[in-house]
């Protein structure tokens, strides 16, 4: 149990035995330096069920705790907040139950719990990732691990947007200007070659227009009347109706982007349980129309169109159906739900990685599910995210000008050799090493760089400063990593000495117990982490924990000339900061190096 929940059992008895009243929740905040104290309970929220003067109140709470927890050895009451000062027994006693804990902060899942299914990527078959969908994908994918660690059954998926125009309009500038070539024949991933023809479409789409704009035609009219695009909508209409020859070209063309996405995934170190395909969805969802209509959740409008009105929730009226009985993107959406909980019945909640321009979209769609009466409704969430800017602007796939996110993997790590060279630290390393460390370094960078900030924030990304190896940075934690592995080899402690308990009579150094008190901590930022859907807030712990150790290292002495319960003791808390980094940064998905 955290010192946070075992002090909140005894301040609730503490407020029962002196004012006869009940607490539901006890508020806690780290102590201001300027006093003396190890946790500060806040003495103004429990007003609402303690009537009088808050620094009296702290002092009774402070005395009753003193007398009765054997753990609280002193306090101090600066107006509203109780100064807590822990026993060093305490600490102590929590770093030997923890010491020889390998998944430290994690909880496995509980028999009988709901599952989380957790969306992310959900690409066109148009292009290849960029670095958008970098955000997109790092941001699941970490949710999904942080979700699965606070000890829930996880199922990643995604729905990948396999029809439409846009896909038409690749496989259409292929067929007219392709001269047959595949991946195979150019050695291009096919992802990347399927893109280039999107942008070959919007290059060549753009002359017609300008021709018939020569021609006398309006804009407007040019937009409309280009010959590539009406070719690309009867492209649609076909793969539509089955045609033999557009759903042959069709298939060809996806596997190609399937076989470049898997290589993208594995480079990015995300991957997936279950796939759904827009082709196989896009008429779910018509069946529940049917039925929301017979319950009065859908009204029916003259022309035949059917729309939910939302405008009693404060929100507006959405159309489900067109008035040709057409599915638009929150019917098929609707089905989707509906479809997934009958393929993992154990699902009781969803959480779906979108980008904030979606976020009405989504507030509609759990409206709309909850008013059709499903129970787990009440447990979706979107995790939505800001833009990811460059320093060079904007990006627009049809122009080409999105940034690929492969290149930038590669450029990460051509980053990380320039940096590592510089600063001369891999001495001694095979050209192997090197390159597999080059790429650890420069993926780390990449995902700590985007995962340290709050997801609802727009990121201006700037590959050279997040390869600092000082800073709130990847290569930083991953350094300090590597150090303490190397004081571990160094130490060498045998086995007995690797397995001992320290005395709970063992005198703390303030930095020692100061590094435990951040390591107490971990736990419960995991379930918080889950809670708000954050990695941030596992990426800024580990970084707050790694400038503790730091300072503990600059502090104290390890190794050398130092009595051996002393060299014992550091050697194993350092042992322990290395495991927690470790289990930090794989919620995140990232590796750390044993040597660098």
């Amino acid at each position: 149990m955290s010192l946070q929940n075992t002090l909140t059992t005894h301040i609730k008895t503490a407020v029962k035995s002196l004012y006869s009243a009940d607490l539901e929740t006890v508020e806690f905040q780290a102590t201001r330096k300027e006093f003396p104290g190890d946790i500060t309970a806040v003495v103004f929220s429990m007003l609402r069920v303690v009537k009088g003067n808050p620094v009296q109140i702290g002092e009774a709470i402070g005395n009753y705790l003193v007398e009765n927890v054997a753990d609280v050895v002193a306090f101090n009451v600066v107006k509203g907040f109780l100064n807590l000062e822990i026993s060093q027994s305490y600490y102590l006693n929590f770093f030997n139950g923890i010491k020889e804990n390998t998944t430290f902060g994690f909880e496995t899942p509980k028999a009988n719990q709901k599952a989380v299914m957790v969306e992310y990527s959900s690409p066109n078959t148009n292009k290849p990732l960029h670095l958008g969908h970098v955000r997109n994908n790092l941001l699941g994918f970490s949710v999904a691990k942080i979700i699965e660690a606070s000890g829930k059954k996880v199922y990643k998926t995604q729905i990948i947007n396999d029809r439409g125009i846009h896909i038409c309009k690749s496989m259409l500038a292929w067929e007219r200007f392709g001269n047959g070539e595949t991946p195979e024949s150019t050695g291009l991933k096919g992802d990347k070659l399927v893109g280039n023809y999107y942008v070959k479409f919007d290059q060549e789409y753009k002359k017609e227009i300008e021709a018939l704009k020569a021609e006398g035609k309006t804009e407007d009219e040019a937009k409309k009347e280009a010959p590539l695009l009406v070719a690309a909508q009867q492209m649609l209409l076909k793969w539509e109706a089955g045609d033999e020859a557009v759903v042959s070209l069709w298939k060809k063309m996806n596997a190609w982007v399937y076989d470049g996405f898997a290589i993208s995934y594995k480079n990015l170190g995300v991957e997936f349980d279950s796939m759904y395909y827009e082709s196989e969805t896009y008429l779910l969802g018509k069946e529940f129309v049917a039925e929301g209509l017979k319950t009065g959740v859908f009204i029916k409008k003259e022309d035949g169109s059917v729309w939910c009105d939302l405008t009693e929730d404060g929100l507006d009226e959405k159309i489900v159906l067109r008035s040709d009985g057409t599915a638009v993107y929150m019917t098929q959406d609707i089905g989707t739900a509906i479809q997934r909980i009958k393929d993992f019945p154990d699902v009781g909640g969803m959480v779906y990685t979108v980008g904030n321009e979606q976020d009405y979209h989504f507030q509609v769609l759990f409206l709309i599910l909850k008013k059709l009466g499903f129970d787990w409704a009440k447990n979706l969430f979107h995790l939505s995210y800001g833009m990811v800017d460059l320093p060079s602007g904007k990006m627009k796939s049809r122009e080409g000008t999105v940034v690929d996110a492969d290149d930038l993997i590669t450029e990460m790590a051509t980053t990380a050799e320039t940096i590592s060279n510089e600063l001369g630290k891999l001495e001694g390393y095979s050209n192997q090493e090197k390159q597999s460390l080059y790429k650890t370094i420069g993926l780390g960078a990449l995902k700590y760089y985007i995962l340290k900030v709050d997801p609802k924030k727009r990121i201006l990304f700037d590959p050279k400063e997040s390869i600092d190896f000082q800073g709130n940075t990847g290569p930083f934690i991953q350094y300090t990593y590597a150090r303490i592995q190397s004081i571990l080899r160094k130490a060498n402690l045998s086995s007995a000495d690797a397995l001992s308990a320290i005395d709970a009579s063992f005198p703390l150094h303030e930095k020692e117990q100061e590094l435990i008190k951040q390591l107490q901590l971990f736990p419960e930022v995991i379930q918080d982490a889950a809670t708000k859907h954050s990695p941030a807030l596992i990426a800024n712990y580990t970084y707050d924990l790694v400038k503790s150790f730091n300072s503990f290292y600059q502090n104290v002495q390890i190794l050398g000339n130092t009595p051996h319960i002393e060299k014992v003791f550091r050697v194993q808390l350092s042992k322990v900061v290395a495991n927690t980094i470790k289990n930090a940064f794989s919620v995140l998905g990232i590796s750390v190096p044993e040597r660098m």
